[in-house]
């Protein structure tokens, strides 16, 4: 395994790190505006409709992308009955369908009968996942180096197939997810599970992620963290890479 060092200072605010001279050696990466982004293809959302039977909106559209993706707070478009839910639904596959299609399924969406579950479905679909420009690389990179890595997701359905669409599932040590493991970010306990399946000590472990409380967590672990822009995948070419390299790793 590589050993490879870094002057940084881990973690921000709250950090149990200085700078120092640190260890990386392994890595634990989220999913979700992270490696991958919800981006659909045109034939992919072909034929959705809202209720007039007019085509789904530009617009409109955004914002039910947006939704599918939150990594926290509770959707304003959540029935309060299901505020409960929302929050175990990436433990439980069927209370997150039952959380997000009764989101979808919101008058203000105007969305035509059965859209809501199509919208879900198409949420799971792995060829709706499109990986950011550098994604590949950076686990090409990760892998050379021999630094594990672990996928840490928040999420009720297996990324395996995603992945494999990819040609990326041989790059991923271990994955993490939530509903297998009956832990979500921003429990410590999960960062520090991640870190025992790749066999690191989570001070020598780096997390990068797109959300600041969820992914950020990872300090409280004893891990050193590094935030990323959950942008269009058009708009944000090589910030996995940059994250590695300002810990050091660059091959």
């Amino acid at each position: 395994m590589a050993l490879i060092t870094a002057n940084r200072v881990a973690g921000g605010p709250g950090s149990p790190f200085t700078v120092e001279d640190v260890a990386i050696r392994g890595v634990l990466l989220d999913f979700s505006g992270t490696l991958f982004r919800l981006e659909p293809s045109a034939r992919l959302v072909d034929g959705m409709a809202q209720r007039d039977g007019a085509p789904l909106d530009a617009d409109r559209y955004a914002e039910i992308l947006a939704l599918l993706t939150v990594p926290v707070g509770v959707p304003a478009h959540l029935p309060a009955d299901l505020h409960e839910a929302w929050h175990r639904r990436d433990l439980d596959p069927q209370v997150h369908r039952a959380a997000y299609e009764a989101s979808l399924a919101h008058p203000e969406f105007g969305l035509a009968e059965g859209m809501a579950a199509r919208l879900y479905d198409l949420m799971l679909s792995p060829e709706a996942w499109r990986p950011y420009p550098d994604a590949g690389d950076a686990l090409r990179l990760l892998k050379a180096e021999g630094i594990p890595v672990a996928v840490l997701s928040n999420i009720a359905w297996d990324l395996r197939p995603t992945f494999a669409r990819h040609g990326f599932d041989s790059l991923v040590d271990e994955f993490v997810l939530s509903y297998a493991e009956g832990l979500v970010k921003p429990d410590p306990k999960i960062f520090r599970l991640a870190c025992e399946r790749i066999d690191v000590a989570p001070t020598d472990a780096l997390m990068v992620g797109d959300s600041a409380k969820a992914d950020g967590a990872a300090v409280e672990a004893g891990c050193r963290f590094e935030r990323v822009e959950p942008q269009a995948t058009a708009n944000r070419p090589d910030a996995l890479l940059g994250a590695l390299r300002a810990h050091g790793i660059a091959g």
